[in-house]
């Protein structure tokens, strides 16, 4: 099985920063793009931003220029830094893989989520 741990959510002043990371780990032959998601309350999930093996990346247009993601792909494990951040940010933030595992078929998985609460 393959899990996905999520770290670095918290409460942030407006215009401060935090970093989040998620770990991938267990039974992976490979693990192609990772990403994050978020969900607001009463929101639906949306991309944030998404990071391939060869270090393509996709962000969404709110969070450019703030917002960074990158990876280390030995330790199978994606980074998002977040700058400037407003009120806006505040959801919870899921990461997301393609993982190829050992025996089987590729899928995604996602991890059980990290709130970032944005709020003087």
């Amino acid at each position: 099985q393959v899990q996905l741990v999520e770290s670095g959510g918290g409460l942030v002043q407006p215009g401060g920063s935090l970093g989040l990371s998620c770990a991938a780990s267990g039974r992976i032959f490979v693990v192609n793009t990772m990403g994050w998601y978020r969900q607001a309350p009463g929101s639906q999930r949306e991309l944030v931003a998404t990071i391939t093996r060869g270090g393509s990346i996709k962000y969404a247009d709110s969070v450019k220029g703030r917002f960074t993601i990158s990876r280390d792909n030995a330790k199978n494990t994606v980074y998002l830094r977040m700058d400037n951040l407003k009120s806006e940010d505040t959801a919870v933030y899921y990461c997301n893989a393609a993982v190829t595992p050992a025996a089987g078929y590729g899928m995604d998985y996602w991890g059980k989520g990290t709130p970032v609460t944005v709020s003087s």
